[in-house]
């Protein structure tokens, strides 16, 4: 179940233009689905402004997720949907590895059995390894990437794109977090959506789609300062209208409602 899930959040991904141009970065995506993770990808145009491999983990944790663990192939093509569209043409992305959660605690180790010792930072158990041709080196790499060099020259096991490399944990990358899903089991479930604004930057602004009511709320309650100021400029009009339709109406006490004039007529031919 949790492959499917994982196909048919990828099948998502790309099978909806609109959802796939909304994929930017620093942008959390999650999917209409209580059994599957949200992923942010956390790319950084400026090379000064990427981070280390602790740097990326304590990021991720802060905001309630873990540096990428990926439990097998199926999740791997998923967050490869991401990047792709994350990079596609006309957004200036580029060349730019990612970090994963996949790190070695160890010193110098050069044998056969160095692949072995690779584990999970969110103490995930999974076996589930993409290296590309000839990784890991070991040695003093001990964290890994994923590749994403698309303007890169291919090598012995073809483009630098997605499969993982093993490197000094102080290089500075770009990042990939993940996290539990945001959906209760009682909420509606049709479409994916997203949480975070957009951008470089770590802020935790929650956006959901969980029903109709909350939706109408948050349209709501804006808007209740504009109603009320426009209940009270329509009762104003509506007594400055009754006040001079009352000044019309009303006459003096003093005053004949009759026309008589003033100046006497003398007609012509009449005496007394």
């Amino acid at each position: 179940m949790r492959v499917v899930s994982l196909l048919l959040g990828a099948a998502l991904l790309c099978g909806h233009g609109a959802f796939c141009r909304r994929v930017v970065s620093g942008q959390k995506v999650c999917f209409a689905d209580v059994k599957h993770p949200c992923y942010k990808m956390a790319y950084f145009h400026e090379l000064s402004s990427r981070v280390s491999f602790q740097e990326a983990r304590l990021a991720c944790e802060s905001e309630g997720g873990v540096l990428l663990s990926l439990e097998n192939e199926a999740e791997q093509k998923l967050i490869e949907s991401m990047l792709q569209n994350l990079t596609k043409p006309g957004t200036g992305i580029s060349d730019g590895d990612f970090w994963i959660g996949l790190w070695r605690n160890g010193d110098g180790q050069t044998s056969g059995a160095c692949p072995d010792l690779y584990q999970w930072s969110d103490g995930s158990s999974s076996q589930y390894r993409n290296w590309y041709t000839d990784e890991p080196s070991c040695g003093s790499e001990k964290c890994v990437v994923m590749y994403h060099q698309p303007t890169a020259n291919p090598g012995l096991g073809g483009p630098y794109l997605y499969q993982w490399n093993d490197d000094r944990c102080n290089m500075k990358h770009n990042y990939v977090c993940k996290y539990e899903p945001e959906i209760s089991p009682t909420d509606p479930v049709e479409k994916p959506y997203l949480t975070n604004q957009p951008g470089d930057t770590h802020e935790n602004v929650v956006v959901t789609e969980a029903g109709i009511l909350p939706n109408l709320i948050y349209v709501i309650i804006p808007t209740i300062p504009l109603l009320l100021l426009i209940l009270v400029a329509f009762g104003t009009c509506c007594f400055q209208m009754i006040h001079r339709s009352k000044g019309r109406t009303k006459t003096s006490p003093n005053q004949s409602t009759l026309w008589i004039s003033k100046s006497t007529r003398k007609e012509s031919g009449m005496e007394v």
